[in-house]
């Protein structure tokens, strides 16, 4: 198999605690953030900054800022979720609910007032969006968006073949967080948190867990949308 190919299928996310007592090196994350340079961007505008935050008192500081729980996302999540890998296996969409905690799955439960705490990591990287640099005649720069996406993913991806853990908050960007982060961090006002990362070594594994993806036939149209394209083996 393809090695990109073959990166891309076992890619994760490390949603467990980090080794705060091993370092992720500089010459690793020179190669993260050597891949985030080379993503491609709109226009080649690199519409993007990253903040890398290995300093423990400001890792800690972040961690320590509380979120209120989204009833939306409750709601809108459970609507999304499956209660067994055959019903997973079936949809190929979605989340298996075991993945998160009983309020998140169990319709009626009580939610609580902040989310879960901030998962131990040695690093985290602060994925920054400056909306000034965008292309020509690009209005609500879609494109400029899809940008920061391919930054994540090459980011993802070259941690992945280091055997280094990768874990998005998204958490952070969250318009009633992401102020108190800019605050800590420093970050000017015009620039906004795309996305943030935890990047270190999981203490644990994640366990096995059931990973499902829709069929290329399901969703690849050949010349003519609704015409199935059938020339995979």
């Amino acid at each position: 198999m393809n090695e990109v190919l073959e990166q891309i299928q076992q890619r994760k996310s490390d949603r467990v605690p980090f080794d705060e007592a091993r370092k992720v090196s500089d010459k690793e994350l020179g190669q993260i953030l050597e891949a985030a340079r080379w993503a491609p961007t709109a226009h080649n505008m690199q519409n993007f900054e990253v903040v890398v935050v290995d300093d423990r008192i400001l890792v800690s500081a972040v961690a320590a800022i509380r979120w209120p729980v989204s009833a939306t996302f409750v709601r809108e999540n459970y609507q999304q979720l499956s209660f067994s890998e055959e019903e997973l296996t079936k949809k190929k969409v979605g989340l298996l609910g075991t993945m998160f905690p009983p309020f998140m799955r169990t319709p009626g439960a009580e939610i609580p007032e902040e989310g879960p705490p901030f998962l131990p990591s040695p690093v985290l990287l602060v994925a920054l969006y400056d909306p000034r640099r965008r292309a020509p005649a690009s209005e609500g720069d879609f494109l400029g968006i899809i940008s920061l996406g391919c930054v994540m993913e090459n980011m993802w991806l070259t941690a992945q073949s280091l055997g280094i853990g990768f874990h998005i908050v998204s958490a952070l960007s969250a318009p009633e967080i992401s102020k108190e982060v800019k605050r800590i961090l420093g970050i000017p006002a015009h620039l906004q948190i795309a996305f943030a990362c935890r990047v270190g070594y999981p203490q644990r594994s994640n366990g096995k867990y059931l990973r499902v993806r829709r069929d290329i036939e399901s969703f690849v149209h050949r010349n003519r949308f609704g015409v199935p394209y059938t020339g995979t083996t």
